[in-house]
This record gives structure tokens, sequence and C-alpha cells, in this order.
């Protein structure tokens, strides 16, 4: 496949319908129309979802938007899902102990009291389902992610652990939610980050990843501010590397992934870098702010100049961010569900592989695997190592739980 740098020019993201009707787990019988792409404009490039109003713009700030469940990406990144579920108490197999009546179970995404369970029958979250093309970075802030994977690879992991899965030529797996307190609730929140991939990447071998919340940096530059750096370098504090495919570990990728805790009246600037990057800052939590002199609330996104300082003075309350940044890919972006490919052709292609193949097949008996409730985090990598964490260690990296307080 030919590919490689392209210039930073616009990248829009076509979304692809098929002739038939899809399932996005089971994909039915489709078959992609190249003649029926529209324009969603996911990365951004363009500015159309921008707020580009002299009020909301200065040096450092490029534009603003308004976030929702699914943000809007800028290339390199497509999007961002930000989940918040405040599920139940979990019963013997660790599903919800109140009742799923009224729910559209296989498809609830209703927010119902507080929680959905996606596509979960019992246990809240994604069975089986494909990806190609891309990465997913999985940020669990609070709350356990149970993973399967058609490599077979599992594991168990939340409270500030990231899994960094490069999907690349295939992949299937599975993201189960757990609710594995059975005498009170069972908080989630998590990040997903949909991460491009470049053109010669594309059909990489997939990779199973874990970046531990030990094992990720904080820096605390000043009073009452606290960054953790998942991705990039600050302060001379570098994470754990990045799959070896992904564009976070090549050479011109400049890839940050920064969370950024201010307490109230606190002030920190996002040092400049270097022109050229496309670079978010996610206002996910948190009551007013003022970016590189533009005031922002809570639910917005700012894009920002990479070769500006950004100075964060924040408001009266606790605020968080989310900071993504990298070098645009620059090339064309077609999408069908869970693949993301650089053509029509290529997304034609990877529906009749996977049809035909399964990437791989599914080891498992389930297609929503659940670990036991007294299991701790842990891995169990394709190639057979095995990797266990303290479970009690997540008292002191998960967030507030007054956080999740309605």
């Amino acid at each position: 496949m030919q590919g490689g740098l392209r210039a930073p020019s616009q990248t829009v993201v076509h979304s692809v319908r098929t002739t038939d009707r899809t399932d996005l787990l089971g994909f039915g019988s489709g078959n992609v129309d190249p003649a029926a792409t529209v324009m969603s404009g996911a990365a951004l490039e363009s500015g159309s979802d921008m707020d580009h109003d002299q009020s909301s713009q200065s040096d450092a700030v490029l534009g603003v938007m308004e976030l929702g469940f699914q943000w809007q990406g800028l290339d390199p990144f497509i999007m961002t899902m930000h989940h918040m579920d405040h599920y139940p108490a979990g019963d013997d197999r660790q599903g919800p102990v109140q009742s799923l009546a009224g729910r559209q179970i296989g498809s609830d995404f209703s927010g119902s009291d507080g929680w959905s369970m996606y596509h979960g029958e019992h246990v809240p979250g994604f069975p089986q389902h494909p990806h190609r093309g891309f990465e997913t970075v999985s940020v669990v802030r609070q709350g356990y992610i149970d993973h399967s994977d058609s490599l077979g690879a599992t594991a168990r992991y939340g409270g500030g652990d990231v899994q960094w899965l490069t999907t690349g030529s295939g992949i299937q797996h599975s993201e189960m939610f757990p609710l594995i307190n059975a005498d009170e609730g069972n908080p989630l929140e998590l990040f997903q980050i949909w991460l491009n991939l470049p053109p010669e990447s594309k059909m990489v071998p997939a990779h199973f990843s874990m970046l531990w919340s030990e094992d990720i940096p904080t820096v605390e530059p000043v009073d009452g501010v606290s960054i953790d750096v998942i991705a990039g370098t600050l302060d001379g504090q570098v994470p754990p590397s990045a799959p070896p495919d992904s564009w976070a570990s090549h050479d011109l990728g400049e890839m940050a992934i920064w969370l950024i805790r201010l307490e109230a009246g606190a002030f920190w600037t996002i040092p400049a870098h270097v022109p050229g990057l496309n670079r978010m800052l996610h206002y996910f939590e948190g009551d007013s702010a003022v970016v590189g002199g533009v005031e922002i609330g809570s639910g917005v996104g700012a894009k920002l100049s990479s070769d500006v300082d950004a100075m964060i003075a924040n408001g009266d309350s606790p605020s968080e961010f989310l900071l993504l940044q990298g070098r645009p890919i620059g090339a064309p972006v077609f999408q069908l569900g869970p693949f993301v490919m650089n053509t029509p052709e290529e997304l034609q292609q990877a529906f009749d592989d996977y049809r035909t193949t399964g990437f791989g097949g599914w080891p498992w008996s389930r297609t929503d695997p659940v670990h036991d409730r007294s299991e701790g985090r842990f891995a169990l990598h394709a190639d057979g190592k095995v990797e266990h964490r303290d479970m009690q260690a997540l008292a002191a990296l998960a967030p507030d739980p007054h956080r999740f307080a309605r």
C-alpha cells in the first residue's frame, strides 16, 4: 500500500453507507457504495464546526466548539468518546442489580438512571466486534474494562490504566464493563480515543499493549496543577512507549495525550511546541476557565496554536482537561463503522475480509467474556506473557468519587 507523510492540508472523514442495512457488529450482507459518501467534518481541518468569532479567538486559541458524547477529532485523531456511567451495584454475574425493563437491550445508549447497557445484554459494554485501520487508546479513570480479543489476549484494567490497541490489518475484541462491587455503586469513566494510522501502517499486524497507571508519569509543575503524561513528554517525564507501528511512535508524529487537572484558582501555561501540529484542549469537567485569553465553560473544546504558549487560568471550581496533539497525517479518511481506511475500495476489502476470515476468528466461548469478580488487574498478552497489578492501588489512583454524585 502506497502512502506516507502528507502535507497538512485539509483532511476530512467521509462516512460511508452500505447498499443494504448493515449492523455495526454483524455487518449483514451490505456492500460499500462509493457514490454514497458524505462529508462528516470529523477531522475538523476545515473548522466547519468551530466557532471562529473574534471573541473566541486569540493568538493561542484558533476556535472553540461544543463537546458531546462523541468528540470530533483533529487529524491524526478521528474522534474521542467520553463515557460517564453511574452504574448500580452488581449482581452475581456482574451485571446491574436494577431491572433492565424498558431498555433497548443490545443497543441501549439511553443514559436512563445515569447509565447505559450499550451493546451488552447482561453486563454493560461492547461484545465481540471488529476493527481495522486505526488505533484505540482507552483511558479508564474509574471502574473497569474486561478486554478479550482474537489474538488470544485478555485483560482487566481500570483506575488510570490505559490500553493501546493497534487494530492494523484487523482484529476482533470485546470491551465489557463488569460491575465488581456488589454492595455499592460501580461508577465508570473512560475515554476511548480513535487515533488514525498512516497509509503505510493500515495493514500492519494487530498489537495489544497495556500502559499501567503506576507507570504513567504525573507531573506537578506548579501548586494546584497535575498532568498525567500518557503520550509525549513534559518536564523531562516520558511515559511507556506506544505500540511500534503507532503514529505516536513515528519520529514525525509529535504526539501528546495529557490529562490536566487544576485546582480552583490555579494557573498553568501549556508550553509552545513546533508549528504545524493539531492541538486540541477538551474541557470536560469544571465550571469556567480562561484559556489563552478566551473564557470558556466546561463541555467546550479549544483548538490551540501548537507554537504559542496557552495559559489556563482556572475559575472557582476544580477543572479537568484532555489535551490531544499530533502532526496531521494528511491522508484521506473513509470510515464505515469500526473500519477506517483511505479509499472506499479499501473499506470494501475490509468488509469482505471480515466476512470471509473473521480477522482470525474468536477463541473465546462467549461473545462477551467477563472475568471472575475476584480477579485483579492483569493482562494476558498474545505471546503468553502475563502481568498482574495490585487492585488496592486503585483507591489512591481513582478520581474523586464525589464527582459522580447526582
